[in-house]
């Protein structure tokens, strides 16, 4: 006998519900369909359903997340960084304790006994026919992160050392769910035997159809619920032998969306912003936002990082706010509003030599018209860098860049051979914006404040 099992799969949604009824509508046929057949199929999500930029992700810390979820009618969920290390240690904590799927996570442990009663490394599910399929979920290792709210997360590779052949022993076949981006889950099908599917994701990459590598079938779906996963398996009962897979992206626009599952989205929305209208403060006049001109507000914000980091000097991108704020009184939902960015603030050791080279590059149209996708950046443009505790003179050139003439701290020149302290966003911690500070040798990351929470007490604070 062969039996046909199915698994479908939402990858990177980062709260991103405008999807969301298409993806759910689709599930439902598909349930519908296979029920009507006696076939088997599983839903599945592979990490970073939560995003904080979203109302429903902020105002419920994930919860409105999984509450969804469980409507949905999912069976099996990963952890990926957004909610492994955007959220307070005890709301991660808490967060799945009302899932009713299983939750996955091989690398991941809280630092203290007892661990969360959802957590396990991996789920062997059975088909109805008696298939065993083991489920592995593995998340991406950012363990400086991890450490600042009390987790551990391990090497995958040494997770997998450790748990695969037991996993391959109990089981028929074995899906990975891995949050840890396309390269680690190439290099995974090259040195591990016996793993049949790999749903990847994390790097927001897509396979259209799947793509083989050694044994391994890889398969990924984008990213903000765009495209959907499909995995079709193939079990022949008389051989004990996996005899087909596939993998296909399947494009979410033109699907047909479940107008419950609207309601709901709506319903839970109304729910969270709800808890996001407490008042912070009372403005007697608007605060502006520009991003390529200097504001009081962004002049605030930054102000308020370097007091809050007790740094030399700060730096902000004026990109970071997206909205103004009006007059009268204004709730912590205004400043989610301006400033949805998963982003935590940091404070990096740089030479004097160091500090000229980053405020050189910062002031040039290049950096600060790039249009910045991820890092934690959820707006559209960099903008123009706003400094404090600095005194810079700059010059405009005849080709229009701003040209960096001198800088002072407290009216003395930077001293190229001292160590200074700069406050930033973590963004600028990664990738190669401004190499200084992505591989500086000490860094502070404060967590799990974001850089809303500096924006609220800037706001609160006299100036």
């Amino acid at each position: 006998m062969k039996e046909k099992l199915f698994i479908y799969y939402t990858s990177d949604l980062h709260s991103h519900f405008e999807n969301w009824p298409q993806i759910v509508g689709y599930f439902n046929e598909q349930k519908e369909k296979h029920n009507r057949k006696g076939e088997s199929f599983w839903l599945v999500d592979n990490g970073d359903h939560v995003d904080r930029f979203h109302p429903i992700a902020e105002g419920l810390m994930g919860k409105g997340n999984v509450t969804l979820m469980n409507k949905a009618g999912y069976h099996v969920a990963n952890l990926g960084n957004n909610e492994g290390i955007t959220l307070s240690s005890e709301d991660l904590y808490t967060l799945y304790d009302h899932a009713e799927f299983d939750v996955v996570c091989a690398n991941l442990q809280y630092g203290e006994q007892p661990q969360p009663s959802w957590l396990k490394p991996y789920e062997v599910i059975t088909s109805k026919h008696g298939t065993k399929v083991g489920v592995i979920g593995l998340t991406a290792p950012f363990k400086t992160f991890y450490e600042q709210i009390g987790w551990e997360v391990s090497s995958p590779f040494d997770v997998l050392d450790h748990i695969l052949d037991k996993v391959r022993e109990e089981t028929d076949i074995v899906v990975l769910l891995s949050h840890l981006g396309i390269n680690d889950d190439e290099e995974i099908a090259r040195q591990y035997k016996g793993i049949d599917v790999i749903i990847g994701g994390h790097t927001h990459h897509l396979f259209q159809n799947g793509e083989y590598m050694n044994e391994s079938l890889l398969t990924a779906a984008g990213k903000h619920g765009t495209h959907l996963g499909e995995v079709l398996l193939v079990w022949n009962h008389e051989s004990g032998k996996l005899e087909r897979k596939e993998a296909y992206a399947v494009p979410t626009e033109n699907l047909k969306k479940n107008e419950e599952v609207t309601r709901e989205v709506k319903g839970m929305r109304e729910q969270a912003v709800s808890q996001l209208r407490t008042p912070v403060t009372y403005l007697n006049k608007p605060l502006y936002i520009a991003w390529f001109q200097e504001t009081d507000l962004m002049q605030r914000l930054t102000r308020e990082l370097q007091t809050w980091t007790q740094a030399d000097l700060a730096m902000l991108n004026a990109g970071v706010l997206l909205d103004h704020l009006g007059e009268g009184e204004i709730t912590f939902e205004d400043v989610h509003r301006i400033c949805p960015h998963p982003m935590n603030p940091c404070k990096v050791e740089l030479s004097g030599d160091e500090i000229l080279e980053v405020i050189r590059v910062a002031h040039t149209k290049k950096l600060t018209e790039i249009r910045l996708k991820g890092f934690g950046f959820r707006g559209e443009v960099i903008g123009k860098m706003i400094f404090t505790g600095v005194e810079i003179q700059v010059k405009e050139g005849k080709d229009g860049e701003k040209h960096v003439r001198s800088v002072t701290l407290n009216g003395e020149p930077i001293d190229h051979e001292r160590m200074y302290t700069l406050a930033t966003a973590d963004t600028f911690t990664f990738g190669r914006l401004f190499p200084e500070i992505a591989y500086a040798s000490k860094k502070k990351y404060y967590m799990p404040e974001l850089l809303r929470d500096v924006l609220t007490k800037a706001l609160k604070s006299p100036h």
